[in-house]
């Protein structure tokens, strides 16, 4: 019998020897590779951080001490010490555990996650209303380097700093996001790590000029000045301490006693400590710990081999976008691009090593992202700022007041929109055309496959305004466009196929589910209109209107949230032009969508082919 399995509640723990923790700590990563391996998920950022999470809930007392993790994807040590080892072999799964903090889920789950930077606002947030209460819990936050990147984090610590509340940080410093760091901050972390005595010569200092006798207030101040000039000698300025919190660290995050000696240490101030670990980004998994970056989130692999166990043979969305700007900056040497921490994900690598000085990786910090486009924009340049759909999202005010207020050609590309599976709520790129579509002088696009990618691509970078192409994850040959595909024109939908009774008006990947139907519908006598809308904004509304006018039934189908969609679009167009006809608008509902396997969910929400036919025939009563 494993020690892990014994362990029901966190405070079980603290049963045990520091050496028997380690033995705890191979038990969580032999359940978690065994689990990942079939479930795919996060491995890498999870085994860097077994002995961080064992050292926290040995010294601390969660629910009552709060432990708010960032992102939130290198929670799963976290999940199996909280009562959730038995269920733990669901994780990602339909209906299953989430791979990331829920607040529903289980009550050690203090504050959700899934984007990055929130913790310490989350922290503060928690500590102000500890001590209105006059209450002592401890509140902690782990936040990961690469979150350190990110401007929201900078905006807590500075107010962590000013309201001194007594916050304990811990910086779980593995000099990697989902690709490796990069920028000002991960170097000056990378300083304190190459400077571990700094914290010895400090103490041994502060004693020596102790003992000096000490005679007014100017000595004093030498004395003050004595001590900044040495950490700043030392460590070319000690950023957190100028910040107000006090700096414990570095610390070996895979070391348990040192790190519970730490925490202990940290726990004992009464003002903001931040605890600096380092830690070894898949740590006990050789694989892991060689391409950290390719094992951030896994597929389903081979445990021996390390090796996927299906080799992806079709090209992804990602990939065609990455081979298509490629072929474009080879003629255009204007073009640059930009992406934020996720140069691999979004399939930039190619054109990162033949463009290194067009290429910009800011790091995880969105918002800077696209100002910085706007500033190439304005400046002549031809930016393409590729980034997660869900992670957009936080750019929100940047793409109005900065890009699109000032109509400058930045090409946005929205990888990951709708669907996105077992990632779940916190990654589903489920509202870009809702918050996209409203933005003034922004045309926005979505693309049915990779060679209509491609087109929009190109077509976006001899734009004069910006232009936004959505486009999701997976497989870029899903669906193949008829031969005789129309070309692309500014606002024009595609006509894929035409018939009598329904107009199925799709948009994006649920191009190929409405091209599915055709068949079925066929087989029930039903002759159905496929429209691929290509551009949502602006809208075919010629092509709308002629074809209500000659059809029983009008069905809308979007990986979109309804409100505020494709759907709301072309209801406000049917009510403007008077147009009465039966119409279905079929998209996610407005609630978050849990995680799981894409088929699934679309069945759930009803957008799979089966659940579209049937409504198609239900709405036209065939077989009444």
């Amino acid at each position: 019998m494993s020690l892990l399995s014994s362990i029901k509640e966190p405070q079980d723990l603290k049963k045990y020897t520091t050496k028997e923790l380690y033995f705890v700590a191979e038990d969580i990563r032999k359940i978690i590779i065994e689990t990942v391996a079939v479930n795919g998920g996060h491995l890498a950022s999870n085994f860097g951080v077994v002995e961080l999470t064992l050292a926290l809930h040995s010294v601390f007392n969660s629910p009552t001490d709060k432990i708010i993790w960032d992102v939130g994807h290198q929670a799963y040590a976290h999940k199996l010490l909280t009562g959730r080892q038995q269920q733990f072999s669901t994780i990602r799964t339909y209906q299953g555990l989430s791979g990331y903090p829920v607040i529903t889920e289980n009550k050690h789950d203090i504050f959700g996650a899934g984007h990055s930077t929130t913790s310490l606002s989350a922290a503060l947030g928690f500590a102000i209303e500890r001590d209105l209460n006059n209450r002592d819990e401890h509140i902690v936050a782990v936040i990961g380097d690469g979150s350190l990147t990110g401007g929201m984090a900078w905006e807590a610590l500075n107010n962590i700093g000013h309201l001194q509340k007594k916050v304990i940080i811990i910086i779980n410093d593995n000099q990697m996001s989902i690709s490796p760091n990069t920028g000002a901050i991960p170097r000056y972390l990378n300083g304190l790590r190459t400077h571990p005595k700094y914290e010895k010569l400090k103490r041994n200092t502060e004693s020596f000029l102790q003992k000096i006798p000490l005679v007014g207030k100017g000595v004093s101040n030498t004395i003050e000045r004595v001590k900044n000039s040495l950490k700043y000698f030392m460590l070319n300025g000690v950023i957190f301490e100028e910040l107000g919190l006090t700096y414990i660290g570095p610390i070996d995050g895979h070391n348990i006693e040192e790190m519970k000696i730490a925490l202990d240490q940290a726990a004992s101030s009464e003002v903001p400590v931040i605890v600096h670990c380092v830690t070894k980004k898949g740590n006990g998994y050789a694989p892991a710990m060689q391409y950290p970056d390719k094992y951030h989130g896994v597929s389903p692999f081979n445990i021996e081999t390390g090796q996927p166990l299906k080799l992806k043979k079709k090209k992804t969305f990602s990939k065609a976008f990455g081979d298509s700007i490629v072929r474009l900056a080879k003629n255009n040497n204007k073009i640059t691009a930009i992406t934020a921490a996720m140069s691999s994900g979004v399939g930039l690598d190619k054109f990162a090593k033949q463009y290194p000085k067009r290429f910009f990786d800011v790091a995880i910090a969105e918002q800077h992202a696209v100002t910085l486009a706007a500033g190439m924009a304005a400046a002549g340049l031809r930016p393409i700022v590729a980034i997660y759909s869900t992670f957009m999202q936080r750019a929100y005010d940047q793409i109005i007041h900065d890009v699109a207020l000032q109509k400058l050609p930045v090409v946005f590309a929205l990888d990951r929109a709708g669907l996105v599976g077992a990632d779940g709520a916190t990654h589903h790129g489920a509202f870009d055309l809702s918050f996209l579509k409203t933005v003034p002088s922004l045309t926005v696009m979505a693309a049915s496959n990779g060679i209509e990618l491609d087109e929009m691509l190109e077509f976006a970078v001899n734009q004069q305004s910006p232009v936004a192409i959505r486009y999701p994850r997976g497989d870029s040959e899903l669906y193949n466009k008829p031969k005789d595909s129309q070309l692309l024109q500014l606002g024009k939908a595609e006509i894929i196929c035409e018939g009598e009774d329904v107009v199925i008006w799709a948009v994006g990947n649920m191009v190929a589910t409405a091209f599915e139907c055709v068949t079925c519908l066929k087989e029930k006598g039903i002759s159905a209109t496929v429209i691929n809308s290509r551009f949502i904004k602006p809208f075919d509304e010629q092509l709308l209107i002629k074809l209500c006018n000659n059809n029983k039934l009008l069905v809308s189908l979007e990986d979109n949230v309804l409100n505020g969609g494709m759907a709301e679009t072309i209801a406000l167009l049917l009510t403007q032009n008077n147009i009465n006809i039966n119409y279905v608008a079929l998209g996610i509902p407005n609630r978050f969508i849990s995680h799981g396997n894409v088929t699934l969910l679309k069945k759930e929400l009803g957008l799979d082919k089966e659940s579209v036919c049937n409504t198609i025939i239900k709405e036209l009563k065939i077989g009444d």
